[in-house]
């Protein structure tokens, strides 16, 4: 298939590129370069540096070329930032996830893979957290993904158009070729990681007076490569999937202090932590239920396992200590 990947140099997309590619898809990779980073696009793509925002630049990739799907991964995520700045969150994911349908409907390509984000959930009252779960977000960020998934909804509706929201808890881990690299970086991991490469002396930790074993938060860590073949699942199952959404996670939650000691278990390297407060709308437990992908989609995360993800981490970090600025 010719598949249309938006924020494809980015960390989950670059992800998802590869592993399309890999299944000998061709790949027309979008993204604007914004966040992403053209070290990360894979070899084999196509690349089109454009902005959401632009309908034209937008309108242009899709008449050059005969896009059979649409992977829509493109997105301003920084928690904290949509709080200072919900204006630019809504135009980027909002406005500009409504000139990608745009150009889709124009162009009569019906199939749409959403990156969501378990960000809809809020603070859910009870775990593990299922589809039903009332979507109650505490931030732009995940307003701004409630607000696209119900978009979907109604454009099935009336146009017919099949989409797959695909909800994911913490995305963590990486391949051989592609990890995170994000600025500011604000997962836990990769912060971590960084005591053993040497860039900084302490880890921060926010919050050890939460109602959990170590006081600690407790999430759910999701393998990076997991959640691409998610994606590529949801590809498979597009075609008259109407409006639909899962939940990706691996059902197991881990708390910010069992991280730092899986962390010291594979790099052999004592970690300093410093406890500063909690930080606003931070959930003490965030845990998902995957029992609908796997039932629907067939969909089994293979490589969830904290140690598994933490190795990989660490592998990709000591080979690309400065990330693709290296």
């Amino acid at each position: 298939m010719n598949v249309l990947v938006t924020g494809a140099a980015g960390y989950v997309g670059s992800v998802v590129t590869e592993r399309l590619i890999s299944e000998g898809h061709r790949v027309i990779a979008l993204d604007n370069l914004g966040q992403g980073h053209r070290e990360a696009l894979t070899s084999g793509a196509q690349f089109g540096q454009a902005d959401l925002r632009d309908p034209v630049a937008l309108d242009d990739v899709f008449s050059q070329h005969n896009i059979d799907a649409v992977m829509h991964l493109a997105a301003l995520s920084i928690i904290p930032r949509s709080v200072k700045d919900p204006q630019e969150y809504f135009q980027t994911n909002v406005v500009g996830g409504l000139n990608l349908l745009k150009s889709m409907l124009k162009h009569n390509v019906n199939g749409l893979v959403f990156s969501s984000s378990a960000g809809i959930y809020g603070r859910p009252e009870k775990v593990p957290v299922t589809e039903d779960t009332p979507q109650t977000p505490i931030h732009p960020y995940g307003e701004c993904k409630v607000m696209f998934e119900r978009i979907l909804k109604w454009y099935g509706e009336a146009y017919g158009l099949d989409s797959i929201s695909l909800r994911y808890f913490n995305a963590a881990g990486a391949t051989k070729l592609h990890g995170e690299h994000h600025q500011p970086e604000t997962h836990l991991i990769p912060n971590v990681l960084k005591v053993p490469l040497g860039k900084v002396d302490q880890v921060t930790i926010f919050g050890n007076d939460y109602e959990t074993e170590d006081g600690t938060c407790i999430r759910d860590y999701v393998h990076v490569i997991d959640i691409a073949d998610a994606h590529l699942q949801a590809l498979v199952n597009i075609d008259g999937a109407g409006t639909r959404a899962y939940n990706l996670g691996s059902g197991t939650g881990y708390s910010n202090l069992q991280v730092v000691k899986m962390v010291e278990e594979v790099t052999g390297v004592s970690i300093p932590i410093v406890f500063e407060s909690r930080r606003a709308g931070d959930p003490p437990v965030l845990v998902a239920s995957p029992s609908l992908a796997r039932q629907e989609l067939g969909w089994l995360p293979r490589l969830s396992g904290l140690r598994d993800i933490v190795k990989s981490a660490w592998q990709w970090q000591s080979r690309f200590p400065d990330g693709y600025s290296g």
